[in-house]
């Protein structure tokens, strides 16, 4: 008995994917940004919407491969709020308006996504794709680290 406790002690957990209505809240938040026709700032350059869109989705997946994603907060606060690697905040802006912390805008998409009677059906998420990739029941595929 005391060498199954031991083995199973030494089997690495499985990591979980956030739980579905994480994944189906910040599966609608990458597509609003890419579909957002916005502009995104991140270490010194602008971005189109669809640019911002795939690195927000890779760091997504960087950071769910590390079990380091379990809400949409999370996913505004680990990968939409700044780089991961020079620090710097990211920002938005759309029709040629003024730049916004580009964790603010998102977090404000979130809030009238969860809104009652903002065009959602209650009770029936918005499903857009996107997740992480998973490459086998309880595995995920390593990804190399986004900037």
């Amino acid at each position: 008995m005391a060498g199954l406790i031991l083995a199973l002690m030494l089997v690495p957990a499985a990591r979980a994917a956030p739980p579905a209505m994480a994944q189906t809240e910040i599966n609608h938040l990458l597509e609003f940004v890419g579909s957002s026709g916005c502009e995104f700032y991140r270490n010194g350059s602008w971005y189109d919407a669809k640019r911002a869109q795939a690195h927000l989705r890779s760091k997504y997946q960087w950071l769910v491969a590390r079990d380091q994603i379990n809400t949409a907060e999370d996913f505004i606060e680990k990968a939409a709020t700044r780089s991961s690697l020079s620090g710097r905040s990211y920002e938005v802006r759309c029709g040629g308006g003024e730049a916004v912390p580009s964790n603010r805008w998102v977090r404000d998409e979130l809030t009238r996504y969860r809104t009652p009677g903002s065009g959602r059906t209650e009770g029936a998420p918005r499903t857009t794709g996107g997740g992480p990739e998973i490459d086998a029941p309880g595995s995920i595929r390593k990804l190399s680290r986004p900037s």
